[in-house]
């Protein structure tokens, strides 16, 4: 946060009127600071009407405080993905996936109350799946009451799919980002196809995201394993997000597997935070 003097303006006092900025100091030079505001442009301050300036921690997403389930949901409302009820569970399906099948999207989201014996409701998901063709999968929160029933059922955890959903607020995490220019192989492609977007870079980075409400989804973000750490991938997450903001999304969120260091450092930096974390549990054979 800063202060400034407003020049030419008076204080209720009759002394000098004041204002604060609040945002993120994008350039500190001789002769004035360049200050981002949550909302708006950037906005240039001389020096010389500085009068202080403090920290101030980044205000956290307020779904932060939603369900493991209500946030979950989100990823059933993108386009292309088929949904069935299981009482409070959902049966998720995509009929024509582009590329590999995604786990998240052809899979049962178990959490809440499917409202008949678990052992009839992994059964039901079970035969779902199968006669589409698909490894029948449930979706749990890692640690859960569900895990263990499941467990006991004879059901066990997806190699190398257990993942942190992470969540924050869009604006902070556009901030953070900021604006400087990638020395990339080729400007941004944007392809709009209704409530989804795809942004590539050339053939080495690509990502996806999907609006919902307020709330924007990012998928499949991907850099070339040679072209890493030269801010390829920041560069394509700026233009989902401003994308988002442009649809009123106010909170990103997405799923990273928890051995992807690298991806959770950077998403760390950026503000977003772990607001649960889930695993793939898969069908005993026979």
């Amino acid at each position: 946060m800063v202060r400034r003097l407003v020049p030419g303006e008076l204080g209720p006092t009759g002394g000098p009127a004041f204002t604060d900025l609040l945002g993120v100091c994008e350039a500190w030079g001789d002769t004035s600071i360049v200050v981002r505001p949550e909302s708006g442009d950037p906005v240039t301050i001389p020096l010389d009407l500085v009068v202080s300036g403090k920290p101030v921690p980044p205000r956290p997403s307020v779904r932060q405080r939603v369900s493991v389930r209500d946030a979950e949901l989100r990823t059933a409302s993108l386009a292309g993905i088929g949904t069935t009820a299981l009482g409070e569970w959902q049966l998720r399906f995509e009929p024509a996936p582009v590329g590999r099948v995604r786990n998240r999207f052809n899979s049962c989201l178990g959490v809440g109350d499917p409202g008949l014996p678990l052992a009839d409701a992994a059964e039901q998901v079970r035969r779902f799946y199968v006669d589409r063709d698909r490894p029948p999968r449930i979706q749990v929160e890692l640690a859960s009451a569900t895990e263990d029933a499941l467990r006991e059922l004879g059901w066990t955890a997806v190699p190398g799919r257990d993942s942190h959903f992470l969540l924050g607020s869009l604006a902070l995490v556009r901030r953070t980002l900021g604006s400087e220019s990638v020395d990339g192989p080729a400007a941004p492609t944007v392809d709009v196809d209704g409530t989804r977007v795809t942004v590539t870079l050339g053939d080495l980075t690509r990502g996806e995201a999907g609006i919902d409400g307020d709330w924007l989804g990012v998928h499949n973000l991907s850099v070339e394993p040679a072209y890493r750490r030269r801010g390829l991938a920041r560069a394509v997450l700026r233009e989902l997000l401003g994308w988002g903001a442009e649809q009123g999304a106010t909170t990103v969120w997405l799923h990273v597997q928890t051995d992807n260091e690298p991806a959770l450092a950077l998403y760390d930096t950026l503000g977003l935070r772990t607001h649960h974390s889930c695993r793939y549990l898969e069908a005993p054979v026979g």
